[in-house]
This record gives structure tokens, C-alpha cells and sequence, in this order.
């Protein structure tokens, strides 16, 4: 009869100590927009010290984009994500708009310098060429 209660006990108080978490339902590529349509939610018992897993709250607050690649049943960490800010620069050459991924660094009458995401610095003239 002890057995059987405290057989019960134990299973009703494991789901208090759960922790809640998110995991990849499929696996999500290096800088890929985190979408909860790809993610599930599943209680574990416990995770490793280093992971800060992220919440649906977080997700639903803030965009955010994957830091390294996120194989299938994986739990998400914070570590593993980071906040999506868009870095793009829409050049208007008239009727032509191009959009490139990058930050502005510099720019005069002649031309604008961008650093590229991969760290690159690309020049572009104002009537459209390149360097």
C-alpha cells in the first residue's frame, strides 16, 4: 500500500518539477527565422546547465533568427538564437530598387560603402555600378 502511494505521489509530482521547453520539430538552417510552426513544446525533467531555454512568450515578443544549425528534437536555447534586426539598404536607381544585406558605413555624392553580413565591404557608385 506505501509502494502504491508513494508510486502515485512520485507520478503526480513529477510533472510540477517539469520545465517546459521548446524543440525543433524539424531541422532549422544557420540563420533561419525561428517560426513556431517548426517548434513543439514538450516538459522535460531537466536540461544542462549551460542552456537558458526559450520560451513561447520570448518567441511570440521577438522576432528572432538561429545562431548555428538546430537538428531535429533539439531543445532551443537562447544561446542557439539571436534577435533578428533587419540589416538591409534599399539602393532607388530610378525605377529600379535593389535591396542588399549589410550596414552603410559611408556615404557621399559619389558612392555608398557597405560591410556586408560576412564582413566584406562592397562600394556601390550612385548611378548603379559597382567597384
Amino acid at each position: 500500500m506505501i509502494l502504491r502511494l508513494s508510486f502515485l505521489t512520485f507520478l503526480l509530482t513529477a510533472k510540477v518539477f517539469a520545465i517546459t521547453v521548446l524543440v525543433s520539430r524539424d531541422s532549422i538552417s544557420f540563420e533561419e527565422k525561428l517560426d513556431a510552426k517548426k517548434l513543439i513544446t514538450k516538459d522535460v525533467s531537466s536540461i544542462n546547465k549551460a542552456c537558458e531555454p526559450l520560451t513561447l512568450e520570448k518567441l511570440s515578443e521577438e522576432k528572432y533568427l538561429t545562431a548555428r544549425y538546430i537538428n531535429k528534437n533539439t531543445i532551443i536555447c537562447m544561446k542557439d538564437v539571436k534577435k533578428y534586426e533587419n540589416e538591409s539598404v534599399i539602393f532607388d536607381f530610378g525605377g529600379v530598387k535593389i535591396e542588399k544585406k549589410g550596414k552603410v558605413i559611408y556615404e557621399n555624392n559619389e558612392f555608398i560603402r557597405i560591410k556586408k553580413l560576412d564582413g566584406s565591404i562592397e562600394q556601390i557608385y550612385k548611378d548603379g555600378r559597382l567597384k
